[in-house]
């Protein structure tokens, strides 16, 4: 279902069959190439088939969310026969992987082929139409099963099921030892792991690290055009007899929509995510409807000179591969849209403090992970079943969350000077007011001048344009308070349409006003005189915004739906989970 899509009126199209099936993590293991332009490696797959009576479940299992899947319930997909890349895989499996810590991956062979999986070669050996041929992606009839992940501008180069057999002491998740079909056995292995507790979280996220390693069993088909990838496998008929554990080797592309290369105020070359075009699909194969929920793992390679940021839960730090290469791992436990996941590579610098005040000091000592935390019953949640902050005695005492900045080199000065200073009372402001930070830490980092937006806010990172430093303190104290307000609104809690983001953007809106106060320590009075003059300018702006703009810009277009799509597998063209402001 190749679509042709005019930005002016039609929405992007969320091609991903997820009320069928599910991703639950990803792994993505990729290398940096800064004089090519790509991100080249492996991506990491662990499904679950869907089951909405039971998506989210509170850890007694007593309270269940009802939520209407995102999907595309009648999708033609072309497909074709094996892909076969030259040459072996580099990426094996090691017995002796500890799990406690992140083994690194090898780089795989490159496609020589030059295309994006040997489309003639496939229906010449199949003898069926490429264009023609239709599978089913549900969960009845003859055909194969077909996944449908989002997906545009990336070379996929190939698709294989994993055999997260292979993993040492994996046995421990096999509660059929009679199983006698292999391909079964794999997939309940798969089903117990991304099914553990939330207090086993660190035990997950080492199995998945080395599941994720595990060699293949076997090339699966597949197919791309613009906007989706297709894959299936023989015989496969139903979600559930689909491998529940799937490796695709691709590369991104230089003119990719969800991917920005330029260099930063240096003159240093540098990337970074910016997903409002096309959300996250040319970055990795993923679901983006934000019903997708999941979690993620990353192991990115890079120059030693390079800095890796990225929306995880832990402050990386580098690993020295080889001489000259370095590698960075994060990773994220609380399930999220793909959409929000983010990075950013570059020449950065942390900016830190002359001195370091003595609350700056408390702040960090009362930083911690999920490893550290007591998931007592503070309170209950009737979200999913996760390692949660706000069932955390620790983290709500937490005024401060531990932070950083990072800048270009020539932007240190203005850093220091100007935003520095403004974290600590700003994250205080949020908390006087909404209590538990939903995250455990949060950098900064002040992007290139083509960045489009004042700031975007994603997981764990926010991004800020650099005009955030000119003038006084205002200007970027308000932006700050703005995207940390997001923390909450919009991340944490989430549309379930992208057509309702304004609902987020509101309550930031109202939000930054009332953390900027705090953070000045302004008297009653003062905070209402500013929020009233403030908002009596955005009155102001929204009418001249009213009068320049066509009619047809004005009305988020909610379930549009072109030829062979449900409605409600619509998102909007502009909108996006990690939460971008003009």
């Amino acid at each position: 279902m190749d679509r042709k899509l005019d930005p002016s009126r039609d929405d992007l199209p969320l091609m991903a069959n997820t009320s069928h099936i599910l991703v639950k993590h990803y792994a993505l293991d990729l290398e940096v190439d800064f004089e090519s332009q790509v991100m080249e490696g492996t991506i990491v797959l662990f499904f679950a088939p869907d089951d909405p009576e039971n998506r989210f479940r509170k850890k007694d299992s007593s309270t269940e969310e009802t939520c209407q899947s995102e999907s595309s319930e009648a999708c033609t997909a072309r497909m074709p026969e094996p892909c076969h890349v030259p040459g072996t895989s580099t990426r094996t499996f090691s017995s002796k992987t500890g799990y406690n810590d992140f083994a690194m991956c090898g780089k795989g062979e490159k496609d020589t082929s030059g295309k994006d999986g040997n489309h003639d070669n496939w229906e010449q050996a199949s003898g069926i139409s490429s264009s023609k041929y239709c599978c089913d992606t549900g969960n009845h009839g003859s055909e194969d099963f077909v996944l449908v992940l989002d997906c545009c501008d990336l070379s996929v180069l190939k698709v294989e099921e994993v055999d997260v057999a292979a993993v040492p002491g994996i046995e421990k998740f096999t509660r059929s030892p009679k199983l006698t079909v292999v391909s079964e056995l794999r997939n309940q292995i798969v089903h117990e792991l991304v099914t553990l507790p939330a207090d086993r979280w660190r035990e997950q996220l080492d199995y998945f690290a080395c599941c994720s390693q595990a060699p293949g069993c076997g090339e699966l088909l597949f197919d791309t055009d613009t906007w989706s990838l297709q894959i299936r496998k023989r015989g496969a008929q139903t979600a559930t007899d689909f491998p529940h554990a799937v490796r695709i080797w691709y590369r991104t592309k230089p003119q990719g929509r969800s991917v920005t290369w330029t260099s930063d105020q240096s003159g240093r070359p540098c990337v970074y995510t910016m997903g409002s075009p096309i959300n996250n699909r040319a970055l990795f194969p993923c679901q983006e409807p934000p019903v997708a929920m999941s979690t993620w793992q990353a192991t990115v390679r890079a120059a030693a000179s390079f800095v890796v940021l990225m929306s995880g839960e832990n402050s990386a730090k580098p690993t020295q591969l080889q001489e000259g290469c370095s590698s960075w791992h994060y990773y994220v436990t609380m399930p999220m849209p793909a959409s929000t996941f983010t990075i950013a590579v570059g020449s950065w610098t942390e900016v830190k403090a002359e001195t370091c005040s003595s609350n700056d000091l408390a702040a960090e000592r009362r930083g911690f992970s999920p490893s550290d935390a007591d998931f007592g019953c503070v309170g209950v949640c009737c979200h999913m079943e996760y390692p949660c902050r706000f069932q955390n005695a620790s983290a709500t005492t937490q005024e401060i969350i531990p932070h950083r900045v990072f800048a270009p080199v020539c932007l240190q000065g203005a850093c220091q000077g100007t935003l520095l200073p403004l974290v600590p009372p700003c994250l205080s402001a949020a908390y006087s007011v909404l209590r538990t930070h939903p995250f455990s830490r949060l950098d900064v980092l002040v992007v290139p001048a083509n960045f489009p937006s004042l700031g975007m806010a994603s997981p764990h990172i926010i991004f800020l344009s650099q005009s955030m430093l000119t003038g006084r303190s205002h200007l970027c104290g308000t932006r700050l308070c703005h995207e940390i307000a997001h923390a909450w609104f919009g991340l944490a809690i989430g549309a379930r349409d992208w057509t309702e983001e304004w609902l987020s953007e509101g309550f930031a809106t109202h939000l930054e006003d009332v953390f900027w106060a705090k953070a000045q320590q302004l008297a009653p009075h003062e905070a209402r005189e500013q929020q009233e003059l403030r908002a009596c300018l955005r009155w102001r702006r929204l009418q001249d915004e009213v009068r320049s703009s066509p009619e047809e810009m004005q009305v988020l277009r909610n379930k549009q739906a072109g030829p062979k799509v449900h409605a409600e597998t619509q998102g909007t063209q502009n909108s996006q989970n990690n939460l971008e402001e003009e």
